[in-house]
């Protein structure tokens, strides 16, 4: 699938909401992507499922092997700067592994929307100035520009547009290319379906060649370590 639409690498993420959409684990997507180095794995801590998330973080990372990990406050319920979450942002820093965070609108049976606006994300950039941290979905729906801004005024905080229909870009960020450096492309499969057609429907955008490489690989790259 990913070779058909010309995708080099992938993140695999692991999901614990089982209030809300349903459970993948760890240790599912570790065992997954094992021996497969295009397929990255990324875990989920859920802070009512975990009573140690740091221990918890680095276990996922020196024994599973993941790469980084995602939050999911509107489908867990939980704000992104709630105290409890700070010894999991303080580990991810040290262990120098990015902190994706669901943002801005959902449409699943539980989800709540509170939770999701990337403003609640300025505290733990202030607080945790070299975490690497990415906002999915850029705040969809609600709170565009407020994922633009703090991409803009954090120098470790970047903006994820899965889920967003490529051509609209434009229309939801008119000065896209001055955060050229802090948008990474995400597919958002299988919800979203279409890989291929979305990565070439920023391709035809009217922006600099150099933004769309940066857009569709060479940030995500840079976060991810591969050269």
């Amino acid at each position: 699938l990913l070779k058909r639409n010309g995708v080099d690498y992938a993140v695999i993420l692991a999901e614990l909401s089982p209030i809300t959409t349903g459970t993948v684990t760890n240790e599912r997507v570790s065992e997954f992507c094992k021996g497969r180095k295009e397929l990255i794995p990324f875990a989920n801590l859920n802070p009512y499922l975990s009573a140690r998330l740091d221990e918890e973080l680095e276990r996922c990372v020196q024994d599973l092997g993941m790469k980084g990990v995602k939050l999911y406050p509107s489908y867990q319920q939980f704000s992104p700067n709630d105290r409890i979450l700070y010894p999991l942002y303080a580990k991810a820093q040290e262990l120098k592994i990015p902190v994706m965070a669901h943002t801005g609108s959902s449409l699943f049976r539980g989800s709540r929307l509170k939770y999701g606006d990337p403003v609640l994300l300025d505290d733990v950039a202030v607080d945790f100035p070299e975490l690497t941290l990415i906002q999915v979905h850029s705040g969809r729906g609600f709170w565009y520009s407020s994922a633009f801004f703090l991409a803009q005024l954090h120098p470790h905080v970047y903006m994820e547009i899965a889920g967003l229909p490529p051509q609209n870009l434009l229309k939801y960020f008119p000065e896209l290319e001055k955060n050229a450096d802090k948008i990474l492309f995400g597919s958002d499969w299988p919800g979203v379906p279409g890989i291929g057609k979305n990565i070439q429907a920023i391709r035809a955008l009217p922006i600099r060649e150099e933004t769309k490489r940066k857009i569709l690989g060479d940030n995500a790259a840079k976060i991810l370590g591969i050269s």
